[in-house]
């Protein structure tokens, strides 16, 4: 038999697959039961509801995506550098089976969203947007954490766009020329 804590990180692992293809609303019990291979039923032994798996899996997406971008920090000296790998986040998910970020596609389905799932949406965002500001001011790009939060959320929003345009195209060389334009516009350090 797999041990609970097993059981429970392959839920959400799968849970994470279907919503990164088919959002939050997508998210069926009996397909990802099926998936885990267990009843169900099942899946309430480890989550009370649909809710409460919905904001663990945003939870576990934001805190992966917050380890990931420190490790860019990490593995570059130079903040520019850091800033330079920032889409590599978001074209992995185009790399996994033209899946889209997590947190764009909650977000589209804002309406629909019980508050525990979007308030671990919007950690995402703020995650992301924070890292940008810091690496904007640290690269010396912004001046001020006033000027660096507003050129970070449209760093975001741009990538996040980038990534939505190549996934409806289902073509990850749309979002590499998509980024590759920010970099000649000054949007991203080339």
């Amino acid at each position: 038999m797999v041990a609970t804590t097993n059981v429970k990180e392959i839920i959400l692992t799968e849970a994470r697959r279907i919503a990164q293809a088919h959002g939050y609303n997508g998210m069926n019990f009996r397909e990802l039961a099926d998936r885990v291979g267990i009843k169900p039923a099942s899946i309430y032994h480890h989550f009370a509801s649909k809710a409460a798996l919905g904001a663990a899996v945003a939870k576990r997406y934001w805190e992966d995506a917050a380890a990931d971008l420190d490790a860019i920090h990490a593995e570059e000296e130079e903040p520019k550098a850091s800033l330079r790998r920032y889409p590599e986040v978001f074209r992995r998910s185009l790399e996994s089976e033209n899946r889209l970020c997590l947190g764009s596609f909650m977000s589209a389905e804002h309406d629909d969203l019980p508050e525990a799932v979007m308030k671990e949406v919007h950690a995402f965002t703020d995650v992301n947007v924070a890292w940008l500001s810091h690496m904007l001011v640290s690269a010396g790009i912004a001046d001020s954490t006033g000027a660096a939060e507003a050129q970070a959320r449209a760093i975001f929003a741009s990538i996040a766009g980038a990534q939505l345009m190549a996934r409806s195209r289902s073509d990850i060389g749309l979002f590499d020329n998509l980024v590759d334009a920010y970099r000649q516009t000054g949007l991203l350090p080339a």
